[in-house]
């Protein structure tokens, strides 16, 4: 984690011009009962789980993501946002968006928000078609969320630096 002041929430964007070479982001899929984690490699091309937390309060929830968050040296997050079908926000867009303006000044790093309609659906279709268990489902679904959206945002840091409208690899 680096030293500087809370950087607030931002666009993937201005988050990409603003990442060090070999800086990890950290993938969160916040639900109601769990909070899956994802981290990329240092060069920001591929997604992997790395924790579910069990929900218990705020703080504790918080804590144990800002730990992780340091060891491996994180640079941002990029957090699911659970936008209705048509677009529009819900109770639980909301509860997403409180949980950011809490955590962000306690991690210090920005948060990106991605659309993440549907990111549970196909990694549990996945799941199903690799013949994964119910019990095997319930337990990583959460974690490969997480990565499935942080995937996304990935791929499309690699499109935007082909493009060049970001410099994907940051300042040395």
């Amino acid at each position: 984690m680096n030293d500087q002041p809370f950087a607030s929430v931002t666009t993937l964007e201005e988050l990409a011009g603003a990442l060090p070479a070999k800086a990890r982001l950290m993938g969160i899929d916040l639900g109601t009962k769990t909070v899956g984690l994802a981290l990329s490699d240092i060069e920001r091309r591929l997604a992997s789980p790395l924790e579910t937390i069990r929900r218990t309060k705020f703080t504790a929830d918080a804590a144990r993501m800002i730990d992780l968050a340091r060891k491996h040296e994180v640079a941002g997050f990029v957090i699911g946002l659970p936008l209705n079908m048509d677009g529009s926000e819900g109770p639980r867009a909301q509860s997403t968006r409180a949980f950011v303006r809490q955590a962000a000044p306690l991690a210090g790093l920005s948060f990106v928000f991605w659309d993440e309609r549907l990111s549970t659906a196909a990694v549990t279709r996945e799941l199903i078609a690799q013949d994964a268990s119910r019990a095997k489902r319930a337990e990583v679904v959460d974690r490969m969320a997480a990565a499935y959206i942080l995937q996304g945002a990935l791929d499309r840091l690699a499109r935007l630096a082909v493009v060049g409208i970001a410099i994907f690899q940051g300042p040395e």
